[in-house]
């Protein structure tokens, strides 16, 4: 690449604003709803040693790979074993 080309390039970033946090963006929407976690979360208290299988056969529309982000990431539950369970039940 030649000098001119690089110079070209420096100059051309200099002028972006750099910005490392992410913004906003159209597109999908997320599935994860504040009353679909809600919801998970009332089966789960109905029965504390769950899996992501019976969760999956209660909420057949929601994909088990977005149950276990609702379960590890937004209730905070452990896995124990094969099963799940919550630090606050402990």
């Amino acid at each position: 690449m030649s000098e001119g080309m690089v110079r070209k390039w420096v100059g051309a970033f200099k002028d972006v604003p750099t910005n490392i946090h992410n913004e906003e963006r159209s597109g999908r929407p997320s599935v994860i709803t504040e009353d679909l976690v809600q919801k998970v979360d009332g089966k789960v208290r109905e029965n504390r040693f769950f899996s992501i299988s019976t969760l999956s056969n209660e909420f057949p529309q929601v994909s088990r790979s977005v149950l276990y982000g609702i379960v590890s990431e937004h209730l905070n539950y452990l896995k124990l074993c094969s099963r799940w369970t919550g630090g606050r039940f402990l």
